[in-house]
């Protein structure tokens, strides 16, 4: 008591005597706090004005409204460049760093005007319109930056696109004076035209440090694998000529040549290859009798007759590309556009931005000493095959030739791809062509983990009429797979009642019967609620055939590739070049691109998107004529995932030995006539032709070894 009367006296006389002495002090401190909060918030948030005031904007593009900037003749010049460079050894990445969009940030270097002591500028041209074009798309892009300090990545605004306007040595010593060169550390160069005379290096003359080489015509002795990207060399005949996409298929030529600039020996061995094939091939060269310009290059010419020039491309089925004083070409864009698929000849040559396109689905390349067999080579492709090379040929040019933005752009990507790799883009991204959107929807297999399903097993929905006999069997079979969890039946048939509870087979699963209010075909794609699972096995009331074994190998399958139909007989759609469309192929083939609903497992997702997203009137046109609703289930899902269905075991077809002509719809000739129809009326309210061709299929590992029935997982697969 007596300690706290003491302290309880002496501190309201302390405490007024502490606020009063220490006041100023206080408020100071607060104040001087409080402001460098502010001025902290303003510089993350106001603009900044070091290096990065003068950003690349429409103003600043004129070489001639660039500051001028002399060099002395003394000027360091960069080391050439280092071929042992990687990116783990002459790329910082930590400059890069962490963000959430994981996406690379450009600064590009404000523009300036370099002349040497004399006032000689190191460019003969300045800046080139192509240039200009690939910094206004970077400029644009979400890669952009105008704060130099978040760069992960610095362009110059020095144009080096091509070797023959530059001074080598001055462009060298412009180079080094970039302020954050910093010995070519993250910084990008954008070349097309390499070398020079006699001997044309296929890599930039110029001395550059570590700075990686976006390059037009590398060759495996100057490409630096995983560091610099190899780019097309850009055709200005892109911008100018308009080539409308061509359908795919046999043309007027079937192996064109149309360089003009080209080594006389292979010159004399394409003319001994026309000779021996006649009209077959097109041998083109420069039009003599034409005045030079810009005219003349638009033309071709084979003796007398005159040829417009890239549209000619667009008659031949392969054009060739052969290397000239340099390795890069700009035909080969030309060639992509007509849809041409492009014949290369140039030894070492390191196609454009082959780290990420697979040029073995549209091109062919052929060994320069192989000229000479050059025909017979290409007469052995296929000519489904020719026809993907021709479409994929074309879409490559789209997606990754067509401007300098594309090539740019590309670049950027990849590199980005190369720094975030767990977010890069994947193969299918880079090499199939995007689908058709024709409908807002989100698919869950763009974000789902492609996993086996939580939900164990799959539900066999059975669409049946009035074969209660073959109904039955099927159940009683369907029953033996291990893995179905629920048997749904629905009723089709408005005019007559299903069987009673009592005489339906005895199984060890729920058994359910829905009753249809009309008969349609596209009531077994209904997204019932009783489907629980989300594996789901469409299957006809009629497939007696299919062993235990079959269906649950076929189930395994789907459990790997989700997002796939997986059927048993496949079937094929080819383009009849004689009639202009396409058509339904059921006979034993080498390819799959359909495989009947009949029998296939798939994900019940698509039920949904087929009874309520499915584009046009296709729905309505199957019930109408009662026939192609697994034709269109195959679009629905290609067009959704752009991928091929999955055929497993190697039965062929269906064989119903108790039907009839008159019971199997299949078997009328009609019937194979419409689902030609129907492919052509698909692929025309689709947009586009989804549906992708293979060359294979799923078996069990033990399929055909010679090895113990007893032993192996599914010994009871199906004959043909």
């Amino acid at each position: 008591m007596y300690a706290a009367g003491k302290y309880s006296s002496r501190g309201p006389a302390l405490i007024p005597r502490m606020k009063t002495k220490h006041r100023i002090y206080y408020i100071t401190l607060f104040s001087v706090v409080l402001l460098g909060l502010i001025a902290t918030g303003m510089f993350q948030f106001w603009p900044h004005s070091i290096e990065s005031a003068a950003d690349w904007t429409l103003d600043k593009r004129s070489v001639h409204d660039a500051p001028l900037v002399r060099m002395a003749a003394s000027s360091p010049i960069p080391e050439r460049g280092d071929l042992s460079c990687r990116m783990h050894t002459c790329f910082d990445v930590y400059r890069c760093g962490y963000n959430p969009k994981n996406r690379i940030k450009v600064y590009i270097y404000p523009l300036q005007k370099f002349v040497d002591e004399l006032g000689v500028p190191i460019s003969s041209t300045g800046l080139s319109r192509e240039y200009n074009d690939l910094l206004s798309a970077i400029s644009d892009s979400d890669f952009y930056t105008d704060d130099v300090t978040r760069a992960c990545l610095f362009v110059p605004s020095i144009d080096v696109l091509n070797q023959n306007s530059l001074r080598i040595r001055e462009t060298a010593q412009a180079l080094a004076m970039l302020p954050r060169w910093d010995r070519g550390m993250n910084h990008l160069l954008f070349n097309m035209l390499p070398g020079g005379p006699p001997d044309y290096n296929t890599a930039l003359d110029v001395p550059r440090d570590r700075a990686l080489l976006a390059g037009g015509g590398f060759s495996t002795w100057t490409y630096r694998q995983g560091y610099d990207v190899s780019i097309p060399v850009y055709s200005p005949l892109s911008a100018d000529v308009e080539m409308p996409e061509r359908q795919p298929g046999p043309r007027r030529y079937f192996i064109l040549s149309s360089q003009t600039a080209i080594h006389r020996e292979y010159r004399a061995e394409l003319e001994r290859l026309k000779e021996e094939n006649g009209e077959a091939l097109l041998l083109l060269d420069k039009c003599s009798n034409l005045s030079q310009g810009a005219a003349s290059a638009r033309k071709r010419c084979y003796k007398a007759q005159v040829y417009d020039y890239p549209q000619i491309l667009q008659e031949s089925s392969f054009c060739v590309v052969l290397r000239g004083a340099r390795l890069g070409q700009a035909v080969l864009s030309d060639v992509l556009q007509a849809g041409c698929v492009p014949v290369i000849l140039a030894d070492s040559y390191i196609l454009p931005f082959s780290e990420v396109l697979d040029w073995k689905r549209a091109s062919v390349f052929i060994p320069e000493e192989k000229l000479s067999e050059m025909y017979s080579i290409l007469k052995s492709i296929p000519h489904r095959q020719v026809e993907e090379m021709q479409r994929q040929a074309r879409w490559f040019w789209e997606a990754y030739f067509s401007s300098m933005k594309a090539i740019g752009l590309t670049t950027l990507q990849i590199i980005n791809d190369r720094i975030y790799p767990y977010a890069a883009r994947t193969y299918e991204q880079w090499n199939n062509p995007p689908v058709v959107k024709w409908s807002s929807v989100n698919s869950p297999f763009s974000s789902w983990p492609l996993i086996p399903p939580r939900a164990p097993g799959f539900t066999a929905v059975v669409l049946t009429y009035d074969r209660v006999e073959s109904l039955f069997r099927v159940i009683t079979e369907i029953s033996k797979v291990p893995s179905l969890a629920k048997l749904l039946v629905v009723w089709n048939n408005q005019n007559k009642s299903p069987p009673e509870e009592s005489v339906w087979p005895k199984i060890g699963v729920p058994l359910k019967v829905v009753r249809t209010k009309e008969n349609k075909l596209s009531n077994r794609f209904f997204p019932y609620d009783e489907i629980e699972t989300e594996a789901v096995l469409a299957i006809d009331d009629d497939i007696i055939m299919l062993t235990s074994d079959e269906l649950q190998f076929g189930y395994e399958v789907w459990r790997e590739f989700p997002d796939r139909l997986v059927g048993y007989p496949g079937r094929l759609h080819l383009w009849d070049h004689e009639m202009g469309k396409w058509k339904y192929e059921s006979e034993w083939t080498n390819e799959v691109s359909m495989v009947l609903t009949g029998a296939a497992f798939y994900h019940k997702y698509f039920n949904y998107l087929y009874t309520y997203k499915m584009p046009g009137d296709i729905k309505n046109w199957v019930d109408a004529h009662m026939n192609c609703e697994d034709i269109a289930m195959n679009f629905l899902v290609a067009n959704i995932t752009g991928k091929a269905p999955i055929k497993v075991t190697p039965r062929k077809k269906f064989k119903c030995p108790e039907c009839t002509a008159i019971d199997g719809l299949s078997l009328d000739q009609t019937h194979m006539v419409e689902r030609s129809e129907c492919i052509n009326k698909f692929a025309s309210v689709f947009g586009t032709m989804p549906l992708k061709v293979v060359e294979h299929r799923a078996d069990p590992v033990l399929y055909k070894d010679d090895f113990p029935e007893k032993l192996k997982s599914f010994p009871n697969i199906g004959s043909l």
